[in-house]
């Protein structure tokens, strides 16, 4: 019985997550590629990710082996809002392009 309980659980958190993930980003407008310098392990990637989804309409995947993220917006969001998101913690976008 506390197995089913602990599944459904799960199963609860699970669709909860997907469909707040679905609002955070209805429509794509754009796609870019941050060139960054500075990222040297997990935790600057990890730091990047959390800054860059903290604003309205982005949704971001950072590599810190590619010195990259790659940033899908929701909405037309200036590239210098997005370069002080990341330069605001250290790094230094080298480049901005649109994919």
């Amino acid at each position: 019985m506390g197995t089913y309980m602990i599944c459904g659980i799960l199963i609860i958190v699970i669709v909860a997550a997907l469909l707040g993930s679905k609002k955070h980003l209805d429509t794509i407008v754009a796609t870019k590629k941050l060139q960054i310098e500075g990222m040297s392990c997990a935790n600057c990637q990890n730091r990047i990710e959390n800054a860059l989804n903290g604003m309205a309409q982005v949704n971001a995947k950072a590599s810190f082996k590619k010195g990259e993220a790659i940033v899908k917006l929701g909405a037309d969001i200036p590239e210098e809002e997005l370069r002080e998101a990341v330069e605001k913690l250290g790094y230094k976008v080298t480049s901005i392009e649109l994919m």
